[in-house]
């Protein structure tokens, strides 16, 4: 069945870091969305341009009736400058979704649960680790996240405090504009494998180059490649 374009109004707006701002969306969506699935926003200007972009959906699904976007400013983003800079809550955007039936995962499919993401490539992991903690609290869970700095981590105070807190969830943050920092490597994943044991599902988001890189260290590392599944976006690596 084919999508159609839909009017969503923001209902709420705040800054999640120095360059991301998260948005709430409320939605009429006649089914379910899942973890890891996303939407197309399309904005409209006066004399008729148009612009589209995807965005992924960072909050759970088991609150269908809005969605939590978390958009990253980006230099010369025509969409990414008018949601930072523009958008307000009681504003209309036309949205189409949810999206995506490869890159989601749901409770039944179970664990372990190995998430890698680099830079905002975290937004859909979120979803998933919110999922979790929500309906699956006993799956065993990690999640390997690369950023700048500690100023750039998505979600920051929330990972800190599933970390300390929540049973079967382990935090491993790679901060790479810090001093001492370094990209995810081969010595990186081999930790975190040791931590979690042999997932029996990885995901892995975040820009072409990270992607790319990280599925060759999980493969090196013994995790089989039928496990793996991807998503990626332009952008820089973290």
């Amino acid at each position: 069945m084919a999508l159609i374009w839909q009017e969503s109004r923001i209902v709420a707006a705040a800054p999640e870091t120095p360059r991301v701002r998260r948005l709430t969306l409320a939605v009429g969506w006649d089914r379910p969305f899942r973890a890891g699935q996303h939407v197309d926003v399309r904005l409209t200007a006066p004399d008729g341009y148009q612009a589209q972009r995807s965005y992924s959906i960072a909050s759970s699904p088991t609150r269908p009736e809005a969605i939590d976007l978390l958009i990253e400013r980006l230099d010369d983003g025509e969409v990414s400058g008018f949601f930072s800079d523009v958008a307000e809550p009681g504003d209309a955007i036309e949205l189409r979704g949810p999206i995506g039936g490869a890159f989601v995962w749901e409770p039944a499919q179970g664990g372990p649960l190995l998430l890698v993401g680099g830079g905002s490539g975290v937004v859909p992991l979120l979803a998933m680790l919110r999922h979790r903690a929500e309906a699956a609290p006993d799956v065993p869970a990690l999640l390997l996240y690369s950023a700048r700095t500690a100023a750039d981590v998505i979600a920051r105070d929330e990972l800190i405090r599933r970390d300390a807190g929540e049973p079967g969830f382990g935090l491993r943050l790679a901060l790479t504009r810090e001093p001492g920092g370094r990209r995810i490597d081969a010595a990186r994943i081999g930790e975190a494998l040791a931590a979690l044991g042999g997932p029996a599902h990885t995901f892995v988001c975040g820009s072409n180059p990270f992607v790319s890189a990280v599925s060759d260290l999980l493969v090196d590392a013994g995790v089989p490649a039928a496990t793996i599944r991807t998503e990626r976006f332009g952008g820089e690596t973290p």
